[in-house]
């Protein structure tokens, strides 16, 4: 009986959510709406990606000269200096996760938005506060501003950064999810061809502020260059105040982090104790924490969380990869800035280097696009981009492999004295593009990575999922972030500065470069080596009921309707009232 009992409120739970899902609004006040649906999607889109792109803008120029602010202005070492960068990046990456908890549970969505927002622009226009006086304005030909004492200084530069980052979150994760996008529908191909051309468009976005931004600051006006991140955010801000209505997306409320980390420790929980007192066998071990194993959740859940268990493998080979990305904000960026920036009698500014990175990517994804096009659409092969993520991980250990190469060769040359940002620095006489083959090497790697694990991970799990899927994604992103900034301050900790030094003539910048290559080396083959397990994109994860013979028949009947809707929204054909 208790069988029996469980097997009915499972069927009409599921019945219940089919039921959910075809309360649609009535054909005929859609009908009556001056603006298609079709169009109306199309500009909640673009409105989505303007404020996207925004707030790139904004980020990337916050992180373009950070290096050469902190070491010039603030009187950072080198190692300190590449340590605030990375974790800048790395908490603006974990916020979206913080702030989509909070929205989903303590505070509303429309609120937080206003918050976020506020916190966005105080970061942004703290910043200029940090690099007063501006060395363009004179008073009566006199300079008479007053500058903050250094103390006084970090802090505000500290708290400016902290509440740019949670902006920065608010933004990403409640206005521009990837749930705003409807990729709902959207196969694998689909998928795949989406997260190509978004990389594409944020990396566009990024050379244009690294090549202008940069070039402003370190150049033109250094201090005043803060005030165009502070522009910038004022204009995402605008853009989510005059459509906040249509981009302020509500996801579905049925999963979330808490339940999944929930089901975890439970299971663990379950399972010490069965196997302290009576070992029972199961297919996993997350099977201790459904109810009727005597745990706390729904074979639902358990079976999502279990999915995204599959996934973990995967993410954790991403940390020390993302550890390699985040060179060229960092060590990268220092042996750029320590070598010949003069070409033609212009001064390149430092973070123009990033460019070279960001071509092959720009130049890549059009030839990706057509290679996968024809390899998804053959029917005599698999298609699965696990290849792409193995080559990638494989260019960026040759990368950081070259740059330690490249540090060795930059030693061979005679220093000269080179001015940035009005500091005169002593430098290796090494043009800075004998550099470019490492950032070459990088840049091919995130055209191969980042798209094909953004499908992994929002693909092989099931559409409830998909979000906290991309949230664990974004954690373990941060994670490498973080895990390269005690890199840094392990290295020069335990070498006495040798490793990762300030002055880099003076140090063994290389020896910490073939570290981290031999690093991600092995990290490659261990991906390698389990890379098997995500090769089948048509195994059917988004089955969330695998087994239960009514749940295969809803999804049936769910996917049906779906059809049917869509072929009801774009047939010219029928009039609205036949439509109703």
């Amino acid at each position: 009986m208790p069988d029996a009992g469980r097997r009915d409120t499972q069927e009409k739970g599921l019945l219940n959510h089919m039921a959910d899902k075809e309360q649609r609004p009535g054909r005929s006040d859609c009908a009556g709406k001056l603006v298609p649906r079709a169009e109306k999607k199309l500009h909640e889109a673009v409105c989505v990606l303007l404020v996207e792109l925004c707030e790139r803008f904004t980020f990337f120029g916050i992180v373009c000269n950070m290096i050469l602010f902190c070491t010039a202005k603030l009187g950072y070492r080198s190692h300190q200096a590449a340590m605030v960068n990375m974790c800048f990046v790395g908490t603006s990456t974990l916020t979206p996760v913080l702030v989509g908890w909070l929205a989903e549970y303590l505070v509303g969505r429309i609120k937080l938005v206003c918050i976020c927002m506020f916190l966005h622009f105080l970061g942004t226009a703290l910043l200029p506060v940090v690099s007063f006086p501006f060395e363009d304005v004179h008073i009566d030909r006199r300079h008479i501003l007053l500058t903050l004492p250094k103390r006084e200084q970090k802090i505000v530069f500290y708290f400016a950064l902290l509440t740019a980052s949670l902006g920065i979150g608010g933004i990403r994760a409640i206005v521009c999810p990837l749930s705003a996008y409807s990729l709902e529908d959207c196969g694998p191909k689909e998928l795949l061809s989406f997260f190509n051309w978004f990389h594409w468009l944020v990396n566009l976005n990024s050379a244009v502020v690294f090549v202008s931004i940069s070039y402003i600051q370190q150049s033109v006006a250094r201090n005043l260059g803060f005030l165009i991140p502070f522009v910038s955010g004022l204009m995402a801000m605008i853009t989510i105040h005059m459509v906040r209505g249509e981009m302020i997306y509500k996801p579905k409320a049925d999963s979330s982090l808490l339940t999944t980390f929930g089901v975890i420790f439970s299971a663990l929980k379950t399972c010490c104790m069965r196997h302290r007192y009576f070992s029972t066998p199961m297919a996993s071990w997350l099977d201790h924490a459904k109810e009727n194993h005597g745990g706390h959740y729904s074979e639902t859940q358990v079976e999502g969380t279990k999915s995204l268990t599959r996934l973990f493998p995967l993410f954790t080979f991403q940390i020390l990869y993302r550890t390699c990305i985040m060179q060229i904000p960092s060590g990268y960026y220092l042996q750029t800035m320590n070598s010949n920036l003069h070409f033609s009698g212009f001064v390149l500014p430092v973070a123009a280097m990033n460019v070279i990175s960001i071509v092959p990517l720009l130049i890549l994804v059009p030839i990706l696009e057509c290679v996968n096009s024809w390899l998804f659409s053959s029917k005599s092969t698999e298609h699965s981009p696990t290849i792409y993520i193995v080559v990638g991980h494989l260019s960026a250990a040759l990368s950081v492999m070259v740059a330690g190469f490249s540090e060795m060769h930059r030693k061979h040359f005679s220093q000269v004295e080179q001015t940035l940002s009005q500091e005169v620095l002593l430098v290796s006489s090494m043009p800075c593009f004998h550099l470019a083959p490492q950032y070459i090497l990088l840049g091919v790697a995130e055209a191969l990575v980042t798209p094909s694990c953004s499908l992994l991970s929002f693909w092989l799990v099931p559409e409830r999922m998909r979000g906290i899927s991309m949230h664990f994604l974004a954690l373990f992103n941060g994670a490498g972030c973080f895990m390269g900034a005690l890199f840094v301050q392990t290295a020069h900790a335990g070498t006495q500065g040798s490793w990762f030094p300030h002055s880099l003539h003076e140090g063994k910048l290389e020896r910490f470069f073939f570290f981290l290559a031999s690093l991600m080396m092995v990290n490659t083959l261990g991906f390698w080596a389990i890379a098997h397990r995500y090769n089948n994109l048509h195994q059917g994860c988004t089955d969330e009921f695998r087994g239960n013979p009514l749940g295969e028949k809803l999804l049936k009947h769910e996917k049906a309707i779906k059809h049917y809707n869509a072929v009801l929204e774009s047939s010219p054909i029928l009039s609205p009232v036949e439509k109703t």
